[in-house]
C-alpha cells in the first residue's frame, strides 16, 4: 500500500457492486470499458491504504428469479445456482481488469471452482486484505435463496469490515421513489430505526437486519459518478449513510 492508513476513516471496507456495473446502461452482458473504469477507481481506493473486499452481483448475466416465475422448466434452486455462477464470471473479469493495472487481487468463491478461484476461507481472506490485496468474493454464500446483498452483509461481519458500501445506480436513500415522486427527499444520514419505521428500501430485509444487529454502517451511493467509489472509501460523504446514530437529513 502506498499511503499511510493511520488516518483513514474506514480501514477495511466491504464494497457491494451490482451486476449493472459490469455492463452499459443495463444492457446486460459484460462491458470491459465499464469494468476498466470501476477497476481504476478501485486502484485509487487501494492506493489510499484501504483494505478492500468486493462482493459482486451477477444480474448483468442472469438473475435467478427470472427462471422461477411462471412455468419455467428450470427449478428455482437451480436458477439461483446459475445466478451465483454468474457472479464468478464477473469476478474473473474484474480480477483481470485489476491485475492489468497492477492491483494485486484474489478471487474467492463460495462455490468450489478450484481451477479458477480460491475457496472462501475467512482467515485466508483477512490475510490477503492485510497484505494489501483486493479480495473479490463471488458465488454468494454458496446456498440458493440468498441475495448478494445478504452475502455482502454476512461477509462484512466475517471479515470485520468497518462499513458496507453499496454501489448502485441511485445516489442514495430517498423518502419515496424519486422517479415517481419529484418531491422525494434524499437523506444524507439516517439511522436504522428510521429506515424501518419509514419502510425505506436500502437492502433486502435479511441483509439490512444483519447490519443493524451488528452495528455495521451501510453507505448507499451512485457508482456511476466518477470518483464516488474512492471518495466513499476515504470517508468523504457521498450518497446516504445508514447507521445507529441520530439522523442528519
Amino acid at each position: 500500500m502506498s499511503a499511510d492508513s493511520s488516518d483513514l476513516v474506514y480501514k477495511r471496507v466491504l464494497l457491494k457492486i451490482s451486476g449493472d456495473s459490469f455492463c452499459r446502461n443495463r444492457q446486460g452482458g459484460i462491458s470491459m470499458t465499464e469494468i476498466s473504469r470501476v477497476a481504476e477507481e478501485i486502484r485509487d481506493v487501494v492506493n489510499s491504504g484501504v483494505q478492500l473486499a468486493i462482493v459482486c452481483g451477477g444480474g448483468n448475466i442472469l438473475r435467478g428469479k427470472q427462471f422461477s416465475e411462471g412455468s419455467s422448466a428450470i427449478k428455482p434452486a437451480t436458477a439461483h445456482y446459475m445466478g451465483m455462477t454468474a457472479t464468478v464470471i464477473n469476478g474473473l473479469a474484474l480480477q483481470d481488469a485489476l491485475e492489468h493495472i497492477g492491483v494485486a487481487t484474489r478471487l474467492q468463491s463460495a462455490i468450489r471452482m478450484d481451477s479458477v478461484a480460491e475457496p472462501f476461507i475467512r482467515r485466508r481472506c483477512v490475510r490477503h486484505l492485510e497484505k494489501g490485496r483486493v479480495v473479490i468474493l463471488a458465488g454468494g454464500t454458496g446456498s440458493p435463496y440468498v441475495t448478494t446483498d445478504t452475502a455482502a452483509a454476512l461477509r462484512a461481519r466475517e471479515i470485520e469490515a468497518d462499513i458496507l458500501m453499496k454501489a448502485t445506480r441511485v445516489d442514495g436513500v430517498y423518502s419515496d421513489d424519486p422517479e415517481k415522486n419529484p418531491h422525494a427527499i434524499r437523506y444524507n444520514h439516517i439511522n436504522f430505526n428510521d429506515v424501518i419505521s419509514q419502510r425505506l428500501q436500502v437492502m433486502d430485509a435479511q441483509a439490512f437486519h444483519h447490519c443493524m444487529e451488528h452495528d455495521i454502517p451501510i453507505l448507499v451511493f451512485d457508482f456511476q459518478k466518477s470518483g464516488n467509489i474512492v471518495n466513499a472509501a476515504r470517508g468523504i460523504r457521498v450518497g446516504t449513510l445508514v447507521d445507529s446514530k441520530a439522523e442528519e437529513s
